[in-house]
């Protein structure tokens, strides 16, 4: 294992974390104690003690931490193979653990494209080199994400955790028909970044006030909805189980909501940018650009009202890094993206649990406990976690980031809780 250049110690083969408040799918307890014998946990005890028979046991107090499965994302770009200018294996897993990811899931973005078995071998091979946690990653729908012809994905089901054209809206029915169909029958996720490309019209922002206001090219939110719609019928025609990638319109948390109540098999991501800002917080600098746009103040609203009843079943960061000179042309010139790992855990705990939006074990369920749940990323037993100080202030500082990319919205916000050290395979990491 890899700990890039982090400060980590062995663990002993028996020992308690004593006194953490500690979140998994039960819920949220305080004053929990959790033993561990050989990276496996042997007992939960929720607001009692365990008293260890062995002397030789190490207890580790963990008072004022909260402690719980380590974060999972399943929207993260790496960029190797092929865009080892951006990002690598390395420095992308770097920067998750320290934001206190232990699972992640890669994007099919990359050269070549992770499409046929030989392809997705390539970058597994620079996984297991160079990852220092656990790395998921996605085939494509399509060869070459080219949206003309499906990928053999019997073949890739072993290799990937899902199927995803990311960055390309599937732009044909039949084609979606298609995949979903094959996918319903091989009991696999297909996973959309749904973008209908004849809306677009050359937009690189949302098409609000601000956009108008500046002179700039929009994009309207139909580009994005309008596929979510087709796709959600496809979805219940075929019953394939469909993940919405990056949602950042009101009209998408609305067509989910009725396509859950209907029973379709549906769930769906979106980032903290979006649950944050709106667009007339924007700038025009290229920290304020990705794909989708950061929307409307009603748009906003209607996100955070998604995570508050359930519509929205993950926070993922889309992390999407790119070299400086490609986000330093503005919000017209720079390439599409900001990064997002080592923000994701602080921004969520300041701006939604800090300020009474959503509780503490809401937060967990949508970056931890759903995201697992929904791509089968499970570690229930498993003893890797992910140990917060709640209470630590910081601020965001890029040029700090272990990523490659140092492009984000958040630049010189204070924010509030911090992942303060992983313990992973049977090590302590510290991170900060």
């Amino acid at each position: 294992m890899i700990y890039h250049d982090l400060p980590a110690e062995r663990l002993p083969r028996h020992y308690v974390l004593q006194n953490c408040l500690w979140i998994d799918k039960e819920g949220a307890s305080e004053n929990t104690d959790v033993e561990i014998i050989d990276e496996k946990i042997v007992r939960i005890e929720r607001g009692g003690r365990i008293n260890p028979s062995d002397s030789d046991t190490a207890t580790f107090r963990m008072e004022n931490h909260l402690v719980t499965y380590g974060l999972c994302d399943v929207h993260v770009h790496l960029r190797q193979p092929g865009f080892e200018a951006k990002e690598t294996i390395y420095t992308g897993t770097t920067a998750a653990m320290k934001g206190g990811y232990t699972a992640v899931c890669a994007m099919p973005n990359l050269h070549p494209t992770p499409d046929t078995v030989e392809h997705i071998g390539e970058e597994l091979q620079y996984i297991s080199k160079d990852a220092a946690i656990k790395v998921y990653p996605y085939a494509s729908i399509t060869i070459d994400r080219k949206g003309r012809e499906l990928v053999d994905m019997k073949a890739l089901k072993e290799y990937a955790v899902a199927f995803s054209d990311d960055g390309s809206g599937v732009q044909s029915e039949d084609m979606m028909r298609k995949a979903m169909e094959e996918a319903a029958r091989l009991d696999v996720i297909i996973a959309a970044h749904c973008e209908v490309n004849d809306l677009l019209n050359g937009g690189y922002i949302h098409d609000g006030e601000y956009c108008k206001a500046n002179g700039h090219k929009g994009i309207c939110s139909e580009s994005e909805w309008g596929q979510i719609e087709r796709d959600l019928r496809l979805a219940e025609e075929t019953g394939c189980r469909y993940h919405v990638c990056h949602i950042s319109t009101k009209e998408s948390v609305e067509l989910i909501r009725r396509a859950k109540a209907r029973g379709v098999k549906v769930t769906c991501e979106t980032g903290p940018h979006y649950l944050v800002f709106c667009d007339e917080d924007l700038k025009d600098e290229g920290r304020f650009k990705m794909n989708p746009p950061i929307r409307s103040r009603e748009d906003r609203d209607a996100l955070i009202e998604g995570i508050k009843d359930g519509t929205i079943d993950c926070i993922a960061t889309d992390h999407a890094p790119h070299t400086a000179d490609e986000k330093n042309r503005g919000l017209k010139g720079s390439a599409m993206g900001i990064v997002g790992l080592e923000t994701a855990f602080g921004v969520c705990h300041t701006y939604l649990v800090k300020t009474g939006i959503i509780t503490l074990q809401r937060l967990i369920e949508l970056m931890t406990l759903n995201p697992r749940r929904i791509f089968g990323i499970d570690v229930e037993g498993e003893a890797n976690f992910s140990v917060f100080d709640q209470e630590r202030e910081w601020t965001v500082e890029s040029d700090k980031f272990a990523s490659m990319g140092k492009a984000t919205p958040f630049e010189g916000m204070k924010l509030t809780g911090k992942p303060e050290n992983l313990i992973y395979e049977g090590m302590n990491i510290k991170l900060s």
